[in-house]
């Protein structure tokens, strides 16, 4: 089984990898300390994103990390929840999604890890008129995309440059932190099935003592019997 899962992780790996060449994707500028612009990104991904996707394993406390207060969050950027330590969910149903769009928008919480923020920033980035599509616009790195272009009313000025910037350090910095989160779950439950398997051999030993002391205090009980037996 364990042979099966790695097999699976090294095919898709390469799939993944020849797929990212082949699109040339654009260089995403990272910097997770500057926290003025991951303000700025979750502010974008809560205007611009939150309304279609959700992010529902980060929690909107989770945002403190970057330098936001709780008064801050609540005053501006819980729309979606009453309490900031809910998660980032949304109230739009998974089948009205699929009736909408034709596809249900993905998590985004896990996007730049299982993408990249390299495919983010040049997925933003992409997005080019199409008159053939009934929302007018397609996108060069996922064509047909049934993501409508958010930023359009921004695409050729600064502006654009800077939030499409600021969504993706968002995203990566989310990313990361749920990185961080499974890492630690891995641990624990390392730490977990050590404990078990340790409890095992401790049980298993206690109860080779018990054998062995029952055996002891049987076998001159039945050479007794077998002698009463013999006469």
């Amino acid at each position: 089984m364990k042979n099966i899962i790695i097999s699976i992780a090294i095919i898709f790996s390469f799939s993944f990898s020849f797929a990212s060449e082949s699109l040339k994707l654009q260089k995403a500028p990272i910097d997770l300390d500057d926290k003025i612009s991951l303000q700025k990104g979750a502010r974008n991904f809560i205007n611009y994103c939150l309304n279609c996707h959700s992010a529902s394993y980060m929690r909107y406390n989770r945002l403190i990390d970057i330098g936001l207060t709780d008064d801050l969050i609540k005053n501006n950027l819980l729309f979606t929840s009453d309490k900031v330590g809910d998660p980032m969910s949304i109230s739009m149903m998974n089948i009205d999604a699929k009736k909408w769009f034709g596809a249900t928008p993905p998590n985004l919480s896990v996007t730049a890890r299982s993408r990249g923020a390299d495919w983010i920033y040049s997925y933003l980035r992409g997005f080019y008129r199409d008159s053939s599509r009934s929302m007018g616009w397609n996108n060069t790195i996922y064509k047909n995309s049934a993501m409508p272009h958010i930023l359009w009313e921004l695409q050729g000025e600064q502006h654009f440059d800077e939030k499409t910037n600021e969504l993706k350090l968002s995203l990566k910095k989310m990313s990361n932190d749920n990185d961080k989160l499974r890492k630690r779950v891995d641990v624990m439950i390392v730490k977990y099935m050590k404990t078990i398997e340790e409890l095992k051999k401790d049980n298993k030993k206690l109860n080779d003592k018990f054998d062995i002391a029952y055996e002891m205090h049987s076998i001159p009980k039945k050479k007794k019997l077998d002698k009463l037996l013999s006469k």
